[in-house]
């Protein structure tokens, strides 16, 4: 029996897991993929206080060397369920079975969203692909931090970079979107979709519509990087916990979800802002109302 398990060890998960660790509780993390979810494919990190830059990798790696380092444990593994045995919960996974604990923690993040296109030449990691289209034409369709940052690097790599956004503004930061039209290597396709994927073994062009016009194009690209935003992995949770209609968790203002003794921390759940401070925030809050809860089982 563990005390607090967490689900997911992105930034919101290792530092729930610090917290609860601090507090003196048993702490186990279940991760599916690689630690320290998203911000591990960020190139530089500027808007967390106390860095003024520093890469994404490095800061997830420094956060759960931190976690671990405090006493908590990590278990690579899918969850597929959840089950509420009233004094404790009962966590199942693809291959280690049933994880108990006395408080759940949910902190699965989002995934990125898809375009519909798969193949050769389609990528959602601009940090991970972009070495291989080096003195290539490449396009990046989004608008937001991770795209105008996708952008960035690959801008000191690829011969063109073209920025697809379907809007005339931006959401992602001024900041970075001056940084990137500095470049002149980057040219930016407004009002504008991705229609169609071309080429038969791999990428060769993007079909592309303006959207106000109507006006047709063909773009010859070596690789397209998607970047259109992020969806909730929320679905094992929905018998037991409150989803919203885009399904994300539902939570009070202590992270607590619509089941006593579950909670959830950052992007997977329902909330306006979701940055890696606000990440950290929820790990914060969410640890210690578990701890509080347990502490009066």
């Amino acid at each position: 029996m563990t005390d607090v398990l967490i689900v997911g060890a992105g930034t919101a998960g290792l530092t729930a897991a610090v917290y609860a660790a601090r507090a003196g509780k048993s702490v186990k993390l279940v991760e599916q993929y690689l630690q320290g979810g998203q911000i591990i494919n960020a190139s530089h990190v500027e808007n967390f206080p106390g860095f003024e830059s520093i890469a994404g990798f490095e800061f997830a790696e420094a956060l759960y060397n931190q976690a671990i380092k405090m006493g908590a444990e990590i278990v690579y593994d899918k969850v597929t369920g959840l089950q509420d045995y009233g004094s404790h919960k009962g966590v199942q996974t693809e291959y280690g079975g049933e994880l108990l604990a006395k408080a759940v923690i949910l902190a699965t993040g989002a995934r990125v969203r898809p375009l519909g296109f798969i193949g050769s030449g389609v990528s959602y990691c601009a940090t991970c692909d972009g070495a291989f289209f080096k003195d290539k034409n490449v396009a990046v369709v989004g608008g937001g931090n991770t795209a105008l940052d996708d952008a960035l690097v690959l801008s000191f790599t690829s011969k063109k970079v073209y920025l697809i956004h379907r809007s005339d503004t931006f959401s992602g930061e001024k900041r970075l979107l001056e940084k990137l039209q500095e470049h002149d290597n980057v040219v930016f396709i407004l009002d504008s979709e991705v229609t169609a994927i071309n080429g038969s073994e791999r990428l060769e062009s993007l079909g592309i519509r303006n959207k106000v016009s109507g006006e047709e194009q063909t773009l010859d690209v070596d690789a397209v990087f998607i970047a259109i935003g992020h969806v909730p992995d929320n679905k094992a949770f929905a018998s037991l916990v409150e989803l919203d209609a885009y399904g994300y968790i539902k939570t009070d203002e202590n992270c607590a979800t619509s089941c006593p003794g579950i909670y959830a921390a950052g992007d997977g759940r329902v909330k306006k802002v979701r940055q890696l401070t606000t990440a950290a925030a929820d790990g914060t809050e969410a640890a210690l109302a578990a701890c509080d809860y347990i502490d009066l089982l």
